[in-house]
């Protein structure tokens, strides 16, 4: 029984941290849109300088949609059908757990009576962590209406190692864009 009250903290803490690991992600568009006319794209800078994140994380956010895209056929112009934009929004959580396991508490103490000593008992010090949530938006602009035809958002928690910080920036984008283009192409 001990060992399975043991093994209970960090069973909750492996659920925990595998359900950060993933991205929300949803779209909206203009259903009158014709998709299947986009064939080239640019950014647009300024909606990504408005982007209230280092230009670092831009770099790798737009290399990471230029990589999307390429993919998905589209070529890059100077003369686009289609501009894209973004946008992040980003909040800090604070997290508070109190713990019910620790040592001290009423257990057999030295001596020939209880009292206090080792054993198993309540811990009234919480854990206290912060978590950082990000949201991306990623917007597609017909380059000659000057109109928004595609929204896509991410959300999901950020990295704070830089090692993997693009690998995250990437999986954002990537969820992001296996919305685009909605439904199949008109």
């Amino acid at each position: 029984m001990k060992k399975i009250l043991r093994t209970l903290p960090v069973l909750a803490l492996l659920i925990l941290v595998s359900s950060c690991s993933s991205v929300r992600v949803a779209a909206d568009y203009d259903k009158n849109t014709k998709f299947g006319e986009y064939k080239t794209f640019a950014f647009f800078k300024t909606g990504i300088d408005k982007a209230e994140i280092s230009d670092l994380d831009k770099r790798r956010i737009l290399r990471a949609i230029e990589a999307e895209l390429l993919t998905k056929g589209y070529t890059k112009s100077e003369n686009p059908d289609l501009l894209i934009s973004l946008f992040t929004k980003s909040q800090q959580r604070v997290n508070v757990y109190n713990n019910a396991w620790g040592n001290g508490g009423w257990g057999w103490g030295p001596g020939w009576g209880w009292g206090p000593g080792w054993g198993w008992g309540w811990n009234q010090q919480p854990n206290v962590s912060t978590s950082i949530q990000g949201m991306l938006y990623v917007d597609l602009i017909d380059a000659n209406k000057k109109e928004l035809v595609w929204q896509g958002m991410g959300s999901g928690y950020l990295s704070r190692n830089m090692e993997k910080k693009e690998e995250r920036i990437k999986e954002f984008v990537s969820k992001i864009m296996e919305k685009y283009p909605p439904g199949a192409l008109q």
